[in-house]
């Protein structure tokens, strides 16, 4: 394999100011890609990924809209106009007990999570390298596990495996490759964002250990290496795969 599959290459990095969308810009970067247009809705913490790379470009968008997802198309059409990788990696959790339900939390979820990468896509799918483009989604083990309080969530990411296979079955006669990966615990920022401690934050991962065979918790970089794999040309007969990413967790 090529130390530098994506030379030349123009990526989409929805997410990408924080956690693992930070983490995969800037991997794409470093294997070559020419251009990594991430984006997020913070223009501070674009600026920051921005700067550690020449490659990385931010757009400051919301793509759960049309507003967003032309600005990310524009940026893509302003270099160049080919798209050779969509990663969807922006995503939210909230807690959703049925018992305390609040619309606009439901609403939030699915728009970033299920809407977002919809009609991002659709924007985008002109610009796609065809044959030979990738969109990798990030999902998550709880698309395939009940997660008692966090149902909406769950049924977001159920939703992006469906998408995953049916996009996959899709843009196969286009020569588009569409797989997702599905971690489980992760340490990222998403814990705080939910008003969690620090403390809390390591006191759930504590208990987590003890349903995970492998005996500990995903760090970022137990999932960006699958996301590069899962769109490196080298890996042309890889589609339609949800690769789940919770250290045994599924086998419990």
């Amino acid at each position: 394999m090529s130390d530098k599959p994506f030379a030349d290459q123009t990526v989409v990095v929805t997410g990408g100011g924080t956690g693992i969308g930070r983490a995969t810009a800037l991997a794409f970067a470093e294997l070559g890609a020419s251009t990594v247009v991430i984006t997020g809705r913070r223009a501070d913490r674009l600026a920051e990924v921005a700067a550690l790379h020449p490659a990385v470009v931010p757009v400051t968008a919301d793509v759960a809209d049309a507003a967003g997802a032309d600005a990310v198309a524009g940026a893509v059409e302003s270099r160049g106009g080919t798209l050779d990788v969509l990663v969807h990696n922006a995503g939210v959790f909230r807690f959703t007990p049925l018992d305390h339900l609040a619309p606009d939390t439901v609403r939030e979820v699915m728009d970033i999570n299920l809407v977002g990468p919809v009609l991002l896509t659709g924007r985008l799918l002109p610009l796609l390298r065809s044959p030979g483009g990738s969109i990798v989604l990030v999902s998550s083990r709880a698309g395939h596990n009940p997660t008692p309080g966090g149902s909406v969530y769950a049924a977001s990411k159920a939703a992006v495996h469906s998408l995953t296979r049916s996009w996959a079955a899709e843009l196969a006669p286009r020569g588009v490759r569409v797989n997702a990966v599905a971690p489980g615990f992760v340490r990222t920022e998403a814990y705080a964002a939910n008003g969690l401690s620090p403390e809390q934050v390591e006191g759930l991962f504590e208990h987590a250990k003890g349903d995970i065979p492998l005996g500990r918790v995903g760090e970022v970089d137990d999932v960006t290496p699958w996301i590069t794999r899962l769109a490196d040309p080298a890996s042309d007969l890889v589609t339609g795969q949800v690769i789940t990413l919770d250290g045994g967790m599924d086998l419990t």
